[in-house]
């Protein structure tokens, strides 16, 4: 019978549920050792840190026991800062000091500090440094280090260097955290002072350098830290690859990728998934398939998250197919891979399919977030599929008690406006139960540009222009539709008002691969020897439509009082049009033309592609900021509701 409480002990190390660890409670309970501070213990960290769902009962346990110890208040604070509700942390430590007359240990500061840190809150930081200097254990260099990273993560890059400071000895660990803390709240000059300053460093400060500069968008100082690093680990390597994919260097993070092999270093999870996000956005599809075989030869094809970046890739690359052959192929699905492929299906126009796909995650007993939610709207939206966007909606908050953000007002802001419900829209957004931001008045002010509604769209800039006044998206969106409505007056006054405020528009650019090379093109710019070619093939193409397709150019949305011909010769050079140019006059026959652009495709590139894909016999498939759009025999995906 003496040994039954160790039984239970080792039984516990195997428990995964809470209805075996009740069974282990009971035990411990008919034995009478469930008020020994030991046994209780064991029990209440295993319940807090190891079996999910089971905070609530860990909670109980605290609470029945007569006397608990700072251990026990230190697993209970522990187990809330792991949960994801960190705020609870803060509230068992303030449970702790009024009921308890232990005092709290630097582990309790710790953890309690941290916790201030995920939930963002400053005040509670300063309350908790101030507890830290009653119990003297502000110099402790494990609180210190910790208090540290909270100023940095609360944006007090002051009180950051002034704990540190007050060190005694600080160790590498400190000036790691004090140089986060300079990046996080902005301060990149002071960042690379303390560095200079280290007395001794290690390969995680250069890390954690490569990652400020990288977050901060300083590649070239990112570049300059990792050249001058002696040794150069995998997690090196990772940042650079994720940091130049982060920041749009693409050709950089498929180098560095490639050179990262050549070294004889084998690729982790983080490089993987870096690489292959910058194969997402760059749409280099070929380069990606390289990627796929090496993932397949190295046997990391198990790795759920490189599965998912697989997913997003082939989806976003526009090879939909191939992204369904991964996604089938998972040995096991995360609610990630679930949405990334909903997602997928959303953005090539697939809607009933992505809500299929949702039916059957609800049949495998996988259960949706918020994320899976907003890309079920985003399709019905972009589908027309109003009746059943209005029905998720409702499911989202009645079924599973998901609250919904502003992301979800905005898809159905989308939804009723894209289907020219613009009052619908507008009333809908006006009773929203959280603030709307500038984001969903923009998408409203999208919805008014393609339905022509100038009325709606003047009140729908005037809340913007209160919001966001010097967003130039805003004002180009609104001399469109004045544009369209032949109001140049109008028209004018916007872009006199956009050059008074020095609002610059943000130029369109589209991308195309050709032969695992990236190539940008940029309307009006003829730079280099790339862009003369797709100029040259363009005048060929735009002939060949007029005489076998019977072009006519949509001039009506240029933003322009001149005459027709200037109008013609405007629209004949946005960027999509020169990248698809170039890959006829590159590709072979056969091949499919893909290309990702910045902005969204205008009505004239968007009738041209449908008429090349007819004339040319080719298959185009565009990626624009929203959707994509696969031009097939003179149609489209999208079937002309974009």
């Amino acid at each position: 019978m003496n040994n039954a409480p160790h039984h239970c002990l080792s039984l516990l190390t195997n428990c995964i549920t809470l209805k075996t660890l009740k069974q282990i409670h009971a035990s411990l309970v008919k034995t009478g050792h469930h008020s020994d501070p030991f046994f209780a213990g064991k029990l209440i960290l295993h319940c807090a840190v190891t079996v999910s769902d089971s905070l609530h009962y860990a909670r109980r346990l605290l609470h029945h026991f007569q006397n608990p110890d700072v251990f026990m208040y230190n697993t209970l604070i522990r187990g809330f800062l792991e949960s994801g509700i960190p705020e609870n942390s803060i509230f068992t430590f303030i449970d702790m000091r009024r009921k308890s007359t232990v005092p709290p240990d630097s582990f309790s500061f710790a953890f309690v500090l941290k916790a201030a840190a995920n939930y963002g809150s400053l005040r509670a930081g300063l309350q908790l440094h101030c507890q830290a200097l009653i119990h003297g254990l502000d110099t402790h260099l494990f609180v210190g280090t910790t208090l540290i990273s909270l100023y940095g993560e609360c944006g007090s890059v002051y009180f950051a260097k002034k704990v540190f400071d007050q060190m005694r000895e600080p160790n590498v660990v400190a000036w790691n955290a004090v140089i986060t803390s300079c990046f996080r709240c902005g301060d990149i000059k002071g960042a690379r002072k303390m560095f200079d300053m280290m007395p001794f460093k290690n390969s995680t400060s250069s890390n954690v350098m490569l990652a400020g500069y990288a977050k901060s968008g300083e590649m070239e100082l990112a570049r300059n830290v990792f050249w001058e690093m002696k040794v150069k680990d995998d997690v090196s390597w990772s940042t650079m690859i994720v940091g130049f994919a982060h920041n749009g260097w693409f050709d950089e993070a498929f180098g560095y990728f490639r050179q990262l092999l050549m070294v004889g270093l084998r690729p982790n999870e983080v490089s993987l998934t870096g690489v292959l996000s910058g194969c997402s956005q760059a749409g280099a599809v070929e380069f990606g398939k390289i990627l796929h075989g090496f993932i397949e030869k190295s046997g990391v094809n198990w790795i759920t998250t490189v599965n998912n970046a697989l997913v997003d890739m082939y989806a976003r690359c526009g090879n939909v197919g191939m992204a369904r052959l991964v996604f089938r192929s998972m040995p096991y699905k995360s609610v990630v891979s679930w949405t990334s492929m909903i997602e997928g299906l959303a953005m090539h126009g697939h809607a009933e399919e992505a809500i299929l796909v949702f039916h059957e995650m609800e049949g495998c007993g996988i259960r949706p977030d918020w994320i899976t939610f907003v890309s079920l709207l985003y399709a019905c939206s972009h589908a027309g599929l109003i009746e059943q966007g209005s029905s998720l909606f409702s499911r989202m908050k009645d079924v599973y008690d998901i609250e919904p953000k502003v992301e979800h007002y905005g898809c159905m802001v989308d939804l009723y406006g894209r289907a020219g419900f613009l009052q619908k829209a507008y009333d809908f957004l006006c009773q929203m139960p959280i603030t709307p931001n500038a984001i969903i008045w923009r998408t409203l002010l999208g919805a008014c540009s393609i339905h022509g509604n100038v009325e709606l769209a003047e009140q729908v800039k005037a809340r913007l222009f209160e919001l966001e006044p010097d967003d130039s998206s805003d004002n180009i969106l609104l001399s469109n539709i004045y544009a369209v409505a032949g109001k140049w007056k109008e028209v004018a006054t916007v872009r006199r008002s956009m050059a008074d405020q020095k609002i610059k528009k943000v130029p369109g650019w589209s991308m195309i691969e050709v032969d695992r090379t990236m190539y940008r093109f940029v309307a009006g710019e003829k730079s280099n020897e790339a862009t003369a070619e797709a100029y040259k093939k363009l005048k060929e193409i735009m002939l060949r439509l007029r005489v076998e397709g019977g072009y006519v150019p949509e001039v009506a949305s240029v933003l322009h009082d001149i005459d027709e011909e200037e109008k013609e010769d405007l629209v004949s050079k946005h960027s999509e049009k020169l990248a698809v140019a170039f890959g006829i006059s590159r590709l072979c026959k056969g091949k499919i033309i893909r290309i990702v652009k910045n902005l969204r495709i205008c009505r004239d590139c968007h009738t041209v592609m449908k008429l090349i894909s007819k004339v040319y016999e080719l298959k185009l498939v565009v990626r624009d900021r929203s959707r994509f759009h696969s031009f097939e025999d003179g149609s489209c995906s999208c079937k002309d509701y974009w």
